[in-house]
């Protein structure tokens, strides 16, 4: 009776009363080549074309490209769009590397099931579950990073660098999509700044002598993380030429814009500011 293969593997397994005096080389064979390349064999399929390419496993335990477990796909050619790299419809996880020319992404599948498209450049983690090519990893730990970046505890948002919760220094938020910056201030995705919490509106300024609206230029001031910044909005009706009527100063040097958190500007010198008065002016239209 002849020898058989296993279905994922192609390990050949020798039929009962075989192979006398030579089972030690197939043996030999099945452990060295076909299980080692399964465990930590490193492949190099290359598509030879500008066109799919397709990787099979036969009835043999010697060394076969399919077998490997990392598959680090090359191009003999540059590819000018996405090809898809067909796999043998078994069970078995693939570390794929797209080192391919021409920056396009591959799709990673069966035959007649649906795969997973890793980047140019990307290296993925992958499974065929004996229908389709699927991604190993679908959820990663709070504070887990990819990248450098830390993934918040949020569900969708992504915070910034250095911070593993949705509270640090920037992150982006996956409900509302927007960048959330100081915990409280916000940008949107037009360039706008907001800021929730601790901030107000505390004074009216006047623009071209005309003391403005309620709905017009405003002073604003954001106390977030215990520091004061104060900030000019104008109104998309507010043209870039109009101008600011501010207090005069009285010549002396060194004087800078205080607020009495009234909406009243006046300029003092250095020793003059009340604590936590001190102002960055910024002049904002949109």
């Amino acid at each position: 009776m002849a020898s058989t293969y296993s279905s994922n593997l192609k390990i050949e397994l020798i039929a009962t009363g075989e192979q006398s005096g030579t089972w030690g080389v197939t043996t030999n064979t099945n452990l060295g080549t076909a299980l080692e390349e399964a465990i930590v064999g490193y492949g190099n399929p290359d598509f030879t074309s500008d066109a799919d390419l397709t990787i099979s496993l036969t009835d043999a335990n010697t060394t076969q490209v399919a077998r490997n477990l990392v598959l680090n796909v090359t191009s003999s050619v540059s590819l000018t769009a996405t090809r898809n790299l067909i796999v043998p419809t078994i069970e078995k996880p693939y570390l794929v590397i797209n080192a391919t020319t021409g920056s396009q992404s591959i799709t990673v599948k069966t035959s007649a099931g649906t795969g997973v498209t890793v980047p140019n450049g990307a290296r993925m983690f992958l499974y065929v579950d004996g229908t389709n090519v699927v991604n190993t990893v679908t959820n990663l730990p709070s504070g887990a990073t990819v990248g450098g970046v830390a993934i918040s505890t949020a569900t969708g948002d992504v915070a910034g660098p250095g911070s593993s919760t949705d509270n640090g220094f920037t992150r982006f938020d996956g409900t509302t999509g927007k960048i959330i910056q100081n915990s409280t201030s916000t940008l949107d995705d037009s360039g706008n700044a907001t800021f929730a919490g601790t901030v107000g509106a505390v004074g009216s300024v006047n623009v071209s002598g005309t003391a403005a609206a309620a709905a017009d230029l405003k002073l604003y001031e954001d106390t977030d993380n215990g520091t004061n910044y104060i900030g000019l909005q104008a109104p998309a009706s507010v043209a870039t030429s109009t101008t600011f009527v501010l207090p005069d100063a009285d010549g002396s040097t060194g004087q800078i814009l205080q607020t009495d958190g009234a909406g009243n500007l006046s300029f003092v010198t250095n020793s003059g500011i009340s604590t936590g008065k001190a102002i960055a002016m910024a002049i904002v239209f949109g």
